[in-house]
């Protein structure tokens, strides 16, 4: 079954051909990194404006690359939660006429199942259950994945996520957007001990994250900096960040993964390509005895194969959309997003 798949729901505009689930036939991205840098994060009207342009010439060269007919295609899906509702709006309404016009199955998809999606493409043995952290923009969260469409939410953040950290820090450090990339690349040659930041637990929450309380404490170290006339380390500041994200995130996920007992484990989202964490979830893995899956990084930002691989299996459920489908600036990822006439 071949599957044209649409990804909109923030930044990037995408489209991809993905064959059972877990062949990739085709993935563009057309990204506006550059437009958004020169405001310093994502203007949501602009992204739409500009997912807009950019739909049909996307989808073309995925159709292209895969070297097919749009006819050819068995079933066509979007990105129809979370994310920037205008954005999705975007790519969940072109996907529905798509899929009307040439008489085909709409599939809408979760953006977070997809980001749990991308690992299937990369490891062809991954099969549920297995125990998932969640890492990027808008989200952070502990996920079971019970089934191909049956997720349990063990534990997430009460602020921030971590990936919303990255670019709040990365503003403070004069280093541009996106943060996550940058901030990796400035964390290379510094100290991840130069600056004692906190880790914030959660009384009776053991698996819940907190990331104000970090981000604010960075905020303070390069103000109080500026306004005393000190040098701030700014390599030093990156890595100590880093490492406190890691630290944050993984005794957590270790902790998950003795109370369920877990023998794989899967960390997505754009935060997952972040050198600091997959080191620190390497030497997890072997503490725990676990088989770790991590996505190669060209998978762990927004892309459209991810929402590709994981309609497939919404498709076997019969999780089908109806041209009624709306898009949701908002979903819990055990949420059947599916809306039928």
């Amino acid at each position: 079954m071949r599957i044209l798949a649409i990804e909109s729901s923030c930044d990037e505009t995408a489209a991809a051909v993905i064959e059972d689930g877990r062949k990739m036939l085709s993935n563009v991205v057309d990204t506006q990194i550059a437009t958004h840098a020169l405001y310093g994060g994502v203007v949501p009207e602009i992204a739409s404006r500009r997912h807009m342009e950019a739909v049909v010439r996307v989808t073309e060269q995925a159709l292209a690359d895969a070297e097919m007919d749009k006819h050819e295609v068995d079933a066509v899906a979007a990105t129809c939660a979370p994310g920037l509702i205008g954005a999705l709006l975007v790519g969940a309404n072109f996907g529905k006429s798509l899929a009307f016009a040439m008489n085909k199955p709409f599939i809408p998809v979760h953006h977070i199942r997809g980001h749990i999606a991308a690992t299937y493409l990369a490891y062809p043995e991954l099969k549920p259950p297995f125990l998932t952290l969640i890492a990027s923009g808008g989200h952070s969260e502990i996920v079971m994945v019970k089934d191909y469409t049956e997720f349990e939410i063990l534990g997430g953040t009460r602020d921030d996520a971590a990936g919303e950290a990255f670019d709040k820090v990365a503003r403070v450090l004069g280093v541009g957007y996106p943060g996550g990339p940058k901030i990796d690349a400035l964390a290379q040659n510094g100290d991840p001990k130069r600056y004692k930041l906190p880790d914030s637990r959660i009384k009776d929450a053991p698996l819940d994250f907190s990331f104000s309380g970090l981000k604010t404490a960075v905020i303070n170290l390069a103000h109080n900096a500026e306004q005393k006339g000190e040098t701030l380390d700014r390599e030093g500041l990156a890595a100590s960040f880093c490492a406190a994200v890691v630290h944050t995130l993984v005794p957590r996920l270790e902790e998950a993964v003795h109370q369920a007992h877990a023998r794989n484990v899967v960390c997505a989202g754009g935060v997952a390509a972040n050198s600091f964490l997959r080191a620190a979830l390497s030497d997890m893995a072997k503490r725990t005895h676990t088989r770790l899956f991590l996505p190669p990084l060209k998978l762990c930002g927004d892309n459209a194969a991810m929402i590709g691989a994981q309609a497939y299996y919404e498709y076997l459920a019969g999780n089908l959309g109806h041209t009624l489908q709306n898009a949701y600036p908002t979903a819990d990822i055990g949420r059947n997003i599916c809306d039928k006439a």
